[in-house]
């Protein structure tokens, strides 16, 4: 995040870089994913990582980054938001699905502005 501010980079920039969209990109970097040699090869690039840092950014991470009930504003009303809607969302899926589970490994996001 440090070299990210330094040289004012913006994520959708480097996932552009290396071809990946925006928020996968961001949660790897932020340790929330696993990168291939390659696509850590040129995140280290861009960040100017060491080697042991390049070599972190392909290790398998313990996923979830909060532990216990999130205070950051944003994060704590993505927390709400599966508060409220979880079990909506469970329901559905177990209707439309059957008994099984959502993946938040392998699943598609992308972030816009609305009006």
């Amino acid at each position: 995040l440090s070299a990210k501010v330094k040289k004012g980079l913006k994520w959708k920039d480097v996932a552009n870089t290396i071809g990946l969209s925006k928020e996968w990109t961001t949660a790897a970097c932020l340790g929330q994913m696993t990168l291939n040699k390659t696509q850590a090869e040129q995140i280290g690039k861009i960040f100017e990582l060491s080697d042991e840092a390049i070599a972190w950014l392909q290790i398998v991470p313990h996923k979830g980054s909060l532990s216990g009930a999130p205070t950051d504003p944003l994060i704590y009303r993505w927390h709400e938001l599966v508060s409220v809607y979880g079990d909506t969302i469970k329901e559905l899926i177990h209707e439309e699905f059957g008994d099984g589970i959502m993946s938040a490994i392998d699943f598609s996001m992308n972030m816009k502005r609305e009006p």
